[in-house]
């Protein structure tokens, strides 16, 4: 970012614009992430899981290298292994993620997946031995109970299996936050090596997987199988809601606060909502829409609160 040293007229009537030219490609990423879970919705089934994230992966890894190799061969061993070992994290939410969104609906998976912004705080909290503010924990409340009403739609009944392997997941993405910042090693490794060394551990997860028999399908015979609607979908999760989302984020907050970059990226589950009930027809129920209601609520006035507590 440049800044004029003196404000002028025309620089401060600039200002907004030039903040929404930033903010107009995060706010895409929100929406290609919050559409994601209808994509690979439409792409795997239980079969094809294993299959699916290797392609993914694989599709977007080798660009990741040759545009960070300098920098990757600039890791320290130490770096690698701490890198390597939030892969092995990484891999787990993936899993669980898109075994989930098998198994429940895309709007179900993208708002109970946002519990992940009260749960990590709240974690946090746990480990620091600091008791985070009222306000959050009434946010948290508010949140888990959008959650149970969104999973009973259609009447008060268990919740779906793919429903908890998306608690689950939230879970999962919280342990991958709080690894991120006590494993002391990668807090000096840029983003791009990082994100690189964790997305190949990932997919070396997701081979060594695959080579089991009775693990679904193989990468091979699943993308001869995949007509154009699958290779259109697999590219999209690989090209948009991995390589353009991840450049998008360090082009971001290089020009805005990170704040506002996570701001914009938590209206994910509004998206997700949205492209689950006007894209793959979903229809949540009464209960259901009041759970969503109070799950955006939630975790809005949740990362409010959590922002103020930490200033």
């Amino acid at each position: 970012m440049s800044a004029s040293p003196s404000i002028t007229a025309p620089v401060s009537l600039g200002a907004p614009r030039r903040a929404w030219l930033t903010d107009l490609p995060v706010l895409l990423v929100a929406v290609v992430w919050g559409t994601s879970y209808l994509a690979a919705k439409g792409i795997t089934t239980a079969h094809t899981v294993i299959a699916v994230l290797v392609l993914r992966f694989a599709v977007v890894l080798p660009v990741l290298v040759v545009a960070g190799w300098a920098r990757l061969r600039a890791l320290t061993a130490a770096q690698w292994r701490g890198a390597a070992t939030l892969g092995l994290i990484l891999s787990g939410i993936f899993l669980l993620e898109t075994y989930g969104v098998v198994h429940t609906s895309a709007t179900n998976a993208g708002l109970i997946i946002s519990l992940t912004m009260i749960f990590t705080p709240l974690a946090e909290a746990a480990v620091t031995r600091a008791r985070p503010p009222r306000a959050f924990l009434g946010a948290a409340g508010l949140s888990v109970l959008g959650v149970v009403l969104l999973t009973q739609g259609g009447g008060f009944t268990t919740p779906s299996l793919g429903d908890l392997l998306m608690l689950l997941a939230a879970l999962a993405r919280t342990v991958h936050v709080l690894a991120m910042s006590r494993i002391t090693a990668v807090r000096s490794a840029d983003s791009l090596s990082l994100t690189t060394v964790q997305l190949g551990s990932a997919v070396a997860v997701f081979a060594v997987i695959a080579a089991f028999p009775g693990t679904g399908d193989s990468p091979w015979a699943v993308a001869l199988d995949f007509g154009p609607r699958e290779w259109a979908g697999l590219l999209f999760l690989s090209v948009f809601c991995t390589l353009f989302a991840f450049f998008v984020q360090m082009w971001a907050v290089r020009r805005t606060s990170p704040s506002r970059v996570s701001l914009l990226l938590g209206t994910e589950p509004l998206w997700a909502a949205a492209a689950g009930i006007a894209l793959a027809g979903d229809r949540p129920g009464v209960l259901g829409l009041a759970g969503a209601i109070l799950v955006l609520a939630g975790t809005s006035w949740g990362r409010r609160s959590a922002d103020r507590g930490a200033g």
